[in-house]
């Protein structure tokens, strides 16, 4: 830039030596010449302001196309976990779902063994997941308009502040059936409960032969059912978004 204003500064002052010589003998001649070096001083800030502004423009663009790529590559990465722990996720509840309907087909037989016991431990308990959302958080606070794909902007809003809510309530209603429906019934009807692994009824043909268990089984299933849909629902978004990521041009 000073560069430049050096060269605006030579032309200027040979277009000043280049006057007629007489205009020097004019009256006024002298304050014209000194009016002529005011304007052209004026000029050359004018131009280095403007140089200066686009120089700052360039630099600013530059240093947000980096945090673009940057916190693209961040969100990428936290939609890759979340993909991965929603996919865990998933399957245990298609296999509640599954076990649910094999448990139901064999009380219905008076099949009572324990199998049944096993089953229970896989189906009797909640589905657990938080998603990874420090990408998306580090670029609010700067303004979701730095990403400049609108596309890629209304994805990542829809996922974070709709989709994923929505699979959080679906996930809560289980845990909240788990808590206020099962609990209760594992401190009265078990003899034994592990996690994940079995449940023991203190007499199993007695507790199959409930209405009321039966009842709550299916009830159960169909919270399990409802949080399906959201969860696969929440990993085609994230596919969406990987996607667009990835097909960004940054």
């Amino acid at each position: 830039m000073e560069t430049m204003i050096k060269i605006f500064r030579y032309i200027r002052k040979n277009f000043i030596s280049d006057l007629p010589s007489e205009a020097n003998t004019k009256r006024g001649g002298k304050a014209s010449k000194y009016l002529l070096y005011a304007i052209g001083e004026i000029v050359l800030v004018v131009i280095g302001i403007l140089i200066a502004l686009q120089i700052n423009n360039s630099n600013e663009l530059r240093k947000s196309k980096i945090f673009e790529k940057e916190i693209s590559a961040l969100i990428d990465q936290n939609l890759e976990q979340d993909s991965i722990l929603l996919s865990i996720e998933l399957l245990k509840a298609k296999e509640a779902i599954t076990l649910t309907d094999s448990l139901l087909s064999q009380v219905a037989q008076k099949k009572y063994n324990d199998r049944l016991n096993i089953w229970m431990g896989k189906i009797i308990t909640f589905e657990r997941f938080k998603s990874q959302s420090s990408g998306f958080e580090v670029l609010k606070s700067k303004g979701i308009e730095t990403v400049s794909n609108n596309q890629l902007q209304l994805a990542l809003i829809s996922y974070y502040d709709e989709v994923l809510y929505n699979l959080y309530e679906s996930i809560q209603d289980v845990i909240n059936s788990f808590n206020a429906d099962w609990v209760p019934v594992i401190k009265q009807e078990f003899l034994d409960f592990k996690w994940l692994e079995y449940c023991q009824p203190i007499d199993s043909e007695n507790f199959f032969e409930q209405r009321s268990t039966l009842i709550l089984f299916k009830l159960y299933k169909d919270n399990r059912t409802g949080e399906v849909r959201r969860m696969e629902k929440t990993l085609l978004k994230i596919s969406e978004i990987k996607s667009l990521i990835k097909n960004s041009k940054l």
